[in-house]
Order: structure tokens, then C-alpha cells, then sequence
């Protein structure tokens, strides 16, 4: 894994740019973990200045207990992001960090250091409610094979069974915390909100994607590349692109 330097607990910055005009803030997918984003450090660097999540659960907060409420987690992450930094910041995320990073904008603007933009990608809106999902209920194996059918994790991570004990507990806490996050009636954050999603997406249709529009008071724009969940994998130029767009990077 690539090293990152001037983390604290919760963020990695594995291409610190301490001179950009702007922040960006990466939450993972379900499962994922800060380091998901070093190409997008290295690829924004020096114009962004990337800020990388790490949950607690895995990679080097591994021994910590994983945390299965996305509002407890939405909590921690603002606090983290509440470090004095002046500059403005902006907020990525992707699947399950997406309904986290509409919760930590939330927060963040309720503290008057609101983001100038909220990037959603691979996740439907949150008035886009289907009916009860229980990946987090379902045995070890079923819920193993549910996160293998997103494409989203090396194969290879599923043949060492180590690693998967390892990650286990990390991965039915993420779900847990996605399925069982309910948005508080009302609330719609005030920055404007990038909508991006792939056409083949079994986790979002292209109309849950735009419902997305309900939950700001700001305008809305709409992303649709080809591809499943991690359409994002195989269209990281075209997303960096609208990233850059918007950020005047």
C-alpha cells in the first residue's frame, strides 16, 4: 500500500498538496478503504489536495471495531474534517460513501463550513427507497458472494481465507450501515450536487441517480457512463475529468 504522510486517524493524504486552492474529501465504497483513492491523489496533485477516509476496520485500523451506523460514522468524519483549514473543500464519494458523504455535507454546513460540492457516484438517491435490503443478516458466504457479483474487490482477495476473515466483519458493518440508514425528513444540503453513475448499475438506475436533485437546494448535474456499480474502475479519466470541471482544476 502506498504510504500516506500527515494522516491523524481518520484521513490519508498519500499526495499531500498543502499549496491547492481546493480539498477533496474521498469516501469509500462498502468495504473499501482510503486506499481506493490513491490514484486520484496522484492524479489531482499538486492542483487538489486529496483527503482520503480511512474506517475503522481495516488496513491499518484493522485492530478497531468497525462502526455499523452511517450517522456515527457521518459524526466522526466531520469532526475529522474540522481542523482549521480554511480552504475550501469539496466531497467524493462512491456507493456507500456517497449516502455518507451527503450526511457529512449535512453536518458540515450546519457548522457553517459547508462543501462548494457534493460528487455522488454509484448510489441512488435517498428518497429512492426499495425494499428491505438484509446483505448485512445473510450468512458469511451469501454475503461474500453478493460483494464478489459488484466487481468491486480483486478475486484474489476472496481465495485467501485469512483475509477474508480479516475483512468480514469491516464489510457486514459497511452494509449494516447502508441498510439500515433511513434520512431524516426534510433535510437537502445547500452546495450544488454531481450525480454519477453507470447505465448497468444493479445498485442505482439512472432515475434513482437523478432523484438526487430532491436532496439539494443547489443545482444538480447528471453523470451516466457505461458500466456496472464500479463503472468508476474503467472510466477513472472521464470521472477525473467532471471532478476537474467542476473544481476549475
Amino acid at each position: 500500500m502506498t504510504s500516506a504522510v500527515d494522516t491523524g486517524v481518520w484521513i490519508r493524504r498519500y499526495r499531500p498538496a498543502p499549496d491547492a486552492g481546493v480539498r477533496l474529501l474521498c469516501l469509500p465504497h462498502a468495504g473499501g478503504a482510503a486506499s481506493y483513492y490513491v490514484p486520484v491523489a496522484a492524479a489531482l496533485a499538486p492542483a487538489a489536495d486529496v483527503l482520503a477516509v480511512q474506517y475503522p476496520g481495516r488496513q491499518d485500523r484493522r485492530s478497531e471495531e468497525p462502526l455499523g451506523d452511517l450517522r456515527e460514522l457521518a459524526d466522526r468524519v466531520a469532526d475529522a474534517v474540522g481542523d482549521g483549514d480554511e480552504r475550501p473543500l469539496a466531497v467524493f464519494g462512491h456507493s456507500m460513501g456517497a449516502l455518507l458523504g451527503y450526511e457529512v455535507a449535512l453536518r458540515l454546513e450546519e457548522a457553517g463550513r459547508g462543501p462548494v460540492r457534493l460528487f455522488v457516484s454509484g448510489r441512488r438517491a435517498p428518497s429512492a427507497v426499495r425494499p428491505s435490503e438484509d446483505m448485512h443478516k445473510r450468512t458469511d458466504s451469501a454475503l461474500l458472494d453478493g460483494v464478489r457479483r459488484l466487481s468491486g474487490t480483486d478475486a484474489q482477495v476472496f481465495e485467501d481465507e485469512e483475509l477474508v476473515r480479516m475483512v468480514l466483519p469491516a464489510i457486514r458493518a459497511d452494509y449494516r450501515a447502508v441498510e439500515t440508514y433511513e434520512p431524516r425528513p426534510g433535510d437537502r444540503v445547500r452546495c450544488p450536487v454531481t450525480v454519477l453513475t453507470g447505465d448497468d448499475d444493479p445498485m442505482a438506475t439512472v432515475e434513482e441517480a437523478r432523484a438526487w436533485s430532491a436532496h439539494t437546494e443547489g443545482p444538480t448535474d447528471l453523470h451516466v457512463f457505461p458500466g456496472g456499480h464500479f463503472y468508476l474502475n474503467d472510466r477513472a479519466a472521464d470521472v477525473l475529468t467532471v471532478v476537474r470541471a467542476h473544481l476549475g482544476l
